[in-house]
C-alpha cells in the first residue's frame, strides 16, 4: 500500500505539533505562577509588593496638589429680538447691517464669563514652589491649591514654557510645607514599576500604578519640544501637572497627556521627563521664561537608503539638510550634507533628541559635536546661539515683506545657476504681491537684489537688517539684478 503525504500536509502536522507544545509549556509556567502565588512565600512576595506601593503613596501623596484655577473669557456676543437663535446672523455682513441695523441682526455687545479648570502639580521645596504644566496654569486670572489635609492657598505664576509644557508656580505665604525629591528620568528604564498621583475628573490624591512602556517618545503632537516618557499607569484628565514616581519615591515625570479615541484613559499616558524640566525650572525661577539654544541647520533622519548613500554603517546620527547664512553651525564650518553623530559629548539618536538638546543648551555656551563628512570624522565648536533671535528675524522678515510687498530666499548653486547670477550674491525675489510698491516699481520674481541704500547684500539676515533700517525713511533705493543687467529702482512707500 502506498501513502502519499503532502509537504502542506507536513507542515500542517508540524505546526499542530508545535502548537500543542506551546499550550503545554504555557500551561506549565501558569500552574508554576499559581502554585508560587499560593504558597505561603509567593503570597509574602506580593505583600510586600503591595505595602512597598501603600507606603510610597503614603509618603509622597502630602506633596501632590489639587489646582484650581479661574479665567475670564471674553465672547463678542450678537444679541438682538431673536437672541442667539438669529435666523438672520448668516448673512451678517457690514454692508447688510448698514441698510437693516440692529433691528434684524442684533445689537453686538461682548460679554464675559468665568471659566473654571482643574488640575494636579507637586510641591518641589519647603517654601511653596509648585511644579505642573503650562495648560493647566498659563493665562489663569486666579490659581488656588489644595493639599492632601484640605488646607487653601492662593498661588501665582512664577514662568512658565508653553513649548514644554511646563509651569512653575508658587503658594503665597505657606508655612513648612512637604515636599517631594527630583529623581534622575535617564536612569528610569523600560519595564519599571512607576506611580501616577493626581486629580482625575475631580477625585482628589487618586494612585494609580503602571510600568515604563517606553522612552523618549518625540513628534506625538503635544508640545514643541517632546521627549516623553510613556506609561500605561492610568491618567486621565485632572491629572495633568501631577507627578510620574519611581519607586524609590523620587518625580520623574510630569504627567501630562493621554492617547485616547474616547477622551478616557486607553493604557497610553505621557509625562514630561524631569531631567527635562529641571533645566526649565531653573530658567523660570531665574528669569520667568525659557531661553533656548540655536544651531542654524534642517535636520532629518536616516532612512536606511540614506544611510547607505552616505556610507554609514553604525545607527545614529542625523543628516544636515541645510545651514541658514551666518547661523552658529555656519560659522562653525557645518555644511549641508555632514551628518552628526555626537553632540557635547552625547550620542545622537534622532531629530527629536538633537533638537531637545540644543534647545536646552544656554546661548553663548561653547559646545563640541562631531559629524561625518564623506566618509571623515570631523570636530567642530560651535557657539550655541539665541532661538528668540532667529525667531525675531524670520518676524522681522514677515514684516517686511508685508511693508515691501515682495519676499526673498538665498541664492543657492542652483538658482544661481538656474538665472545665470553664478558670479553674483544677493537675494533672490520669490514673489511679488500686486498692488504694493514693489509692483509699482517693476519688480518680479527672479530679479536678484544686490545692495539696500548702496549696502551690499549677500542673505537674507543681511536683507533684513538694511531693510528695517531703510524701512524708516519711506524710501528705499535697490540696486538690482535683471537678466545681463543691473539697475536702480525706488520703492516709495508714502
Amino acid at each position: 500500500m502506498n501513502i502519499n503525504i503532502s509537504s502542506d500536509a507536513v507542515r500542517r502536522s508540524g505546526l499542530v505539533i508545535k502548537v500543542l507544545c506551546l499550550n503545554v509549556v504555557m500551561a506549565f509556567v501558569f500552574c508554576a505562577i499559581s502554585c508560587a502565588s499560593s504558597s505561603p512565600e509567593g503570597i509574602s512576595e506580593l505583600e510586600k509588593t503591595s505595602k512597598a506601593f501603600a507606603e510610597i503613596a503614603k509618603k509622597t501623596s502630602p506633596s501632590v496638589v489639587f489646582i484650581k484655577v479661574e479665567k475670564t473669557i471674553k465672547d463678542r456676543g450678537v444679541y438682538g429680538p431673536f437672541g442667539h437663535g438669529n435666523p438672520f446672523e448668516q448673512f451678517n455682513d457690514d454692508f447688510l447691517r448698514h441698510f437693516f441695523g440692529d433691528r434684524f441682526f442684533g445689537r453686538r455687545s461682548p460679554r464675559s464669563y468665568k471659566q473654571v479648570g482643574l488640575g494636579s502639580g507637586f510641591i518641589i521645596s519647603d517654601d511653596g514652589y509648585i511644579l505642573t504644566n503650562n495648560h493647566v496654569v498659563g493665562k489663569a486670572d486666579k490659581i488656588t491649591v489644595r493639599l492632601d489635609d484640605g488646607r487653601e492657598f492662593k498661588a501665582r505664576v512664577i514662568g512658565t514654557d508653553p513649548s514644554s509644557d511646563v509651569a512653575l508656580i508658587k503658594i503665597k505665604d505657606p508655612e513648612k510645607l512637604p515636599f517631594l525629591p527630583l529623581g534622575d528620568s535617564d536612569a528610569l528604564e523600560v519595564g519599571e514599576w512607576v506611580m501616577a498621583i493626581g486629580n482625575p475628573f475631580g477625585l482628589s490624591h487618586t494612585v494609580t500604578v503602571g510600568v515604563v512602556s517606553a522612552k523618549g517618545r518625540s513628534s506625538v503632537g503635544i508640545a514643541n519640544y517632546e521627549n516623553f516618557i510613556q506609561t500605561d499607569a492610568a491618567i486621565n484628565p485632572g491629572n495633568s501637572g501631577g507627578p510620574l514616581i519611581n519607586m524609590e519615591g523620587q518625580v520623574v515625570g510630569i504627567n501630562t497627556a493621554i492617547l485616547s479615541r474616547s477622551g478616557g484613559y486607553m493604557g497610553i499616558g505621557f509625562a514630561i521627563p524631569i531631567n527635562m524640566v529641571k533645566i526649565i525650572k531653573k530658567q523660570l525661577l531665574k528669569k520667568g521664561e525659557v531661553t533656548r539654544g540655536y544651531l542654524g541647520v534642517v535636520i532629518q533622519d536616516l532612512t536606511p537608503d540614506l544611510r547607505e548613500s552616505f556610507h554609514l554603517a553604525d545607527t545614529g546620527g542625523v543628516l544636515v539638510a541645510d545651514v541658514s547664512p551666518d547661523s552658529p553651525a555656519d560659522k562653525a564650518g557645518m555644511k549641508p550634507g555632514d551628518v552628526i553623530l555626537v553632540y557635547n559629548g552625547k550620542k545622537v539618536s534622532d531629530v527629536g533628541m538633537l533638537r531637545n538638546m540644543v534647545a536646552l543648551t544656554a546661548p553663548g555656551t561653547k559646545v563640541d559635536i562631531t559629524v561625518m563628512r564623506e566618509g571623515d570624522r570631523k570636530e567642530l565648536r560651535v557657539t550655541i546661539g539665541n532661538l528668540k533671535n532667529a525667531a525675531f528675524s524670520s518676524a522681522t522678515q514677515s514684516n517686511i515683506t508685508k511693508e515691501l510687498g515682495f519676499t526673498v530666499q538665498n541664492l543657492t548653486k542652483d538658482l544661481a545657476q538656474q538665472f545665470g547670477y553664478e558670479k553674483k550674491s544677493g537675494v533672490l525675489i520669490t514673489e511679488v504681491i500686486p498692488g504694493t510698491p514693489a509692483q509699482l516699481a517693476g519688480l518680479k520674481p527672479g530679479m536678484l537684489i544686490l545692495e539696500v541704500n548702496r549696502h551690499p547684500v549677500k542673505n537674507i539676515v543681511q536683507f533684513v537688517k538694511r531693510a528695517s533700517d531703510a524701512i524708516k525713511s519711506k524710501k528705499i533705493l535697490l540696486r538690482i539684478q535683471d537678466g545681463e543687467y543691473s539697475r536702480f529702482v525706488i520703492l516709495d512707500l508714502d
